[in-house]
């Protein structure tokens, strides 16, 4: 099944890379970028499969001289041969699985990240900066643009509640098992008794919408500015600038004050929104993607924890997939490669089983 599939789609590229060639798709700028789009995406999966057929026909060439031939010398030579494609053929076949797995039609996205703190008082603020932090640096190592879009911020400079962009290609593939509760354990500085104190934050990982995505009325909003407050309360902007915009037949309200700007404020507070929107959209019409919502690590729920963070024994365990790393310090500065490849490996396997029993 899986290489009448391959089979087909290697036909396919190849009758896309004959139209490309052709001098009516050349002078037609849409055609030939939608198919340059699809050649683009083909590519990797057809290169792979076309290591699985060269690693196929060295193993038949190798099948066939060991028939034939009798030098023993040339027979090890030939041994070698045939282990070497063999063992191609398993690793290629395996890899060739997972390229055709069913694909999030959200990786590619960028995102917008929701923070807030939870239980805890003063310290789930410290915490969820911590986090915010920790996103900020793994978004740098990814050279992906992060922009702030509201910010809640305590006068001990803890984080009430974020809102940022994340732009960059594939921002949402990595990002997106990062939804849910996550938990701190550890001594608060004003702890003097040296007690540990458990908080919590809740992170929200949106694929951001795309503009024609999604039609909003001017009518369904509710726009309304104030000035924006600082830390306690303190007014940092002796201008209306903050905007709240409440989206009126869902309910959904969205603020923005971390812009001067009352235009800038309001763009940023749109683009939260319509992503909040879409990602109601696709979980309520599309039962497709809810099903590929849930075949995920964990549900996305922002109820569910997913991850603790304590500090005495410098460890991170993610529960989903029973990971302990005692690697706090390096994680929490934006060291998060190994966390999301155990936890997209995991994904991977939990996808493969399903196809195994369909």
């Amino acid at each position: 099944m899986m290489f009448e599939k391959l089979k087909a789609l290697s036909e396919k590229y190849s009758e896309i890379n004959e139209r490309l060639m052709q001098p009516e798709t050349v002078n037609d700028p849409s055609l030939y970028r939608d198919l340059m789009k699809e050649y683009s995406s083909l590519t990797p999966l057809i290169e792979k499969y076309r290591e699985y057929e060269a690693a196929e026909e060295s193993l038949k060439e190798a099948e066939e001289l060991r028939r034939e031939e009798t030098d023993r010398e040339f027979l090890k030579v030939i041994d070698e041969q045939y282990e070497t494609a063999k063992a191609d053929i398993s690793r290629l076949s395996e890899e060739l699985k997972i390229m055709l797995l069913p694909k999030d039609p959200n990786d590619n996205r960028s995102v917008i990240m929701e923070i807030r703190a939870g239980a805890g008082g003063e310290e789930a603020a410290l915490f969820a900066h911590s986090l915010m932090r920790m996103y900020t640096m793994y978004a740098d190592s990814k050279r992906w643009k992060v922009e702030i879009l509201n910010l809640n911020e305590t006068e001990l400079g803890g984080v009430k509640e974020a809102e940022f962009s994340v732009e960059g290609e594939g921002a949402y593939s990595r990002l997106k098992y990062e939804s849910g509760v996550h938990r701190v354990q550890r001594v608060p500085e004003t702890e003097s008794q040296g007690r540990i104190q458990t908080s919590t934050a809740t992170v929200a990982v949106l694929p951001e919408a795309e503009n024609a995505e999604l039609q909003i009325d001017d009518k369904e909003l509710k726009i309304d500015v104030f000035r924006s407050s600082g830390a306690g309360g303190q007014h940092i902007n002796k201008t209306e600038s903050a905007v709240r915009i409440t989206h009126l037949p869902t309910g959904l309200v969205v603020e923005c004050q971390d812009e001067r700007s009352q235009q800038k404020n309001r763009e940023r507070a749109m683009k939260v929104l319509c992503s909040r929107l879409l990602e109601m959209k696709q979980a309520e019409l599309d039962k497709a993607y809810a099903s590929e919502r849930r075949s995920q690590i964990g549900t996305g729920d922002r109820s569910e924890r997913i991850r603790t963070y304590n500090f005495p024994e410098s460890r991170v365990s993610d529960h989903r997939i029973g990971l302990t790393l005692y690697k706090l310090d390096y994680i929490l500065n934006g060291g998060l490669d190994e966390v999301i490849d155990a936890l997209a490996t995991a994904d991977q396997a939990a996808k493969l089983a399903k196809e195994a029993e369909s």
